[in-house]
């Protein structure tokens, strides 16, 4: 009960009926009692005479008390709205306070009506806001931190190409630690090498070797360009590979012995086994089972011959000749040496890129696509234009690849055969790449593998 009369709408309705009882009494005693029996009085017994009618009409009546009424009513309106003056005020400052980055007003909350929770609510929103800025200041710091520390070299620009960050490997590596801060970039960069600049200057991702320090040194740089605070930045990053590609180097160095001295060991075990027992035949005379022993040695000898040649071509795959090639004599070409489904029409415009390297690839793919267990009419190859690029598609229907196998399928030298290379994916994206394309592998809805080959068309 208390608190539904500690409202500004209960004291508000008590000011109101305080006043309405005051106007009525003071009408009543303006025309009804004292004021005309005092008027009687001083006419009668004082001989003092008032101009002033001894009754008064109603408008009269109404007139004098409200003009009684008006300085209470003055008063009562400072009463009810000298709180919320006063909130009001402390209200603005706080405002101000925050409009300048101070959160640390607070209003002292002694009321229980709703000004009072107001005032609560106020003060609860400003330790909201103080404990974020705390810990948005707490995470500036550890980013800060982080950037300043981290060897990627950072560089932020802003529309004038002039330095507003830099950290303190970026300082290293462009201004032999000095701050870089309000430098023109560009200018900055004069002295560094043709690749660097010309790199940065294209605007574009690009992975680059150096020489600096009298030794090679590879980068991957990274732009991007935002607006920041609504003003147009541009940031570089600079990020050195060579431990990595050297590490990488090795890796591959390492797996690519692996792969070469098991498949020697794997025809070389036998070659020289069989020779032992043909010289043995030879030796006891025994010539009938010679020709066998000489044909599994030649066997040997031509898997050896192979392997050897795929691992030639991969390394030296001679650079892409593309010339316009029209589709119905490409494909009736392909068709003599694999089975396959045309889905949807020919392009009508012409393909763009070396039909030898092209027709492998293809050749490739489409055997590996009968290999996962897919009959001759699920192994569908297709066609299609878009924008600038020509797309061709591999599609079959077999169990498809796992995500881990997906991922690295196209690595040189990986496969989940007993008996490959993994060099058939890796030559098919050396061969698209080579052609300004690319190559990628997804697993269909309804089960299967999809290559997708996309090469840029001669649009000129």
């Amino acid at each position: 009960m208390w608190r539904r009369l500690n409202t500004l709408e209960a004291r508000l309705a008590l000011l109101l009926c305080l006043a309405y009882v005051s106007g009525a009494l003071i009408y009543v005693g303006v025309t009804q009692w004292p004021l005309p029996q005092l008027l009687q009085w001083m006419k009668h017994d004082l001989g003092v005479t008032v101009q002033a009618p001894a009754h008064m009409g109603v408008w009269s009546g109404l007139l004098v008390s409200a003009v009684l009424a008006l300085p209470l009513s003055i008063w009562l309106a400072g009463r009810v709205m000298h709180p919320l003056s006063r909130l009001l005020r402390a209200l603005e400052g706080a405002v101000a306070s925050y409009r300048d980055g101070d959160f640390s007003f607070s209003i002292a909350a002694t009321r229980g009506d709703e000004l009072g929770e107001l005032i609560r609510m106020h003060n609860a929103l400003g330790q909201t806001l103080r404990e974020q800025r705390q810990h948005l200041a707490q995470r500036e710091l550890l980013l800060d931190t982080v950037v300043q520390n981290t060897p990627v070299a950072l560089v932020l620009t802003d529309a004038t190409g002039r330095v507003t960050y830099a950290n303190i490997a970026a300082r290293h590596l462009f201004n032999e630690g000095r701050t870089l801060q309000g430098l023109d970039f560009m200018e900055l960069i004069e002295g560094s090498p043709e690749a660097l600049r010309r790199a940065v200057k294209s605007g574009e991702d690009a992975l680059l070797t150096v020489e600096m320090d009298g030794s090679e040194e590879t980068f991957h740089l990274s732009q991007r360009s935002f607006r920041l605070q609504g003003r147009p930045h541009r940031l570089q990053l600079f990020r050195r590979m060579t431990r990595e590609l050297s590490r990488q180097e090795v890796a591959t160095w390492k797996r690519v012995i692996r792969v070469i001295s098991h498949e020697l060991n794997n025809s070389l075990a036998p070659i020289s086994s069989l020779s032992h027992s043909g010289a043995e035949l030879a030796r006891r005379g025994d010539t009938a089972r010679l020709p066998g022993v000489f044909a599994t040695i030649g066997e040997r000898a031509r898997h050896l011959h192979g392997f050897i040649a795929g691992y030639a071509s991969f390394a030296k795959l001679p650079t892409p000749q593309p010339v316009p090639i029209q589709w119905k004599p490409f494909l009736d070409g392909l068709a003599l040496h694999c089975v396959f489904k045309l889905q949807g029409n020919m392009s009508e415009q012409p393909g763009w890129f070396d039909a030898a390297q092209i027709e492998q690839v293809l050749i490739n793919l489409i055997k590996n696509a009968h290999e996962s267990g897919s009959a001759d009419d699920e192994v569908a190859l297709s066609l299609t234009v878009i924008g600038r690029d020509l797309r061709i598609e591999v599609a079959d229907r077999g169990p498809g690849m796992s995500e881990t196998v997906l991922a690295q399928a196209l690595l040189p030298f990986y496969s989940t055969k007993r008996s490959g290379t993994g060099l058939g994916l890796a030559l098919a994206r050396e061969i698209v790449e080579a052609h300004g394309g690319r190559i990628t592998l997804a697993n269909r809805e309804q089960g299967g593998l999809r290559v997708s080959l996309l090469l840029p068309l001669n649009v000129t």
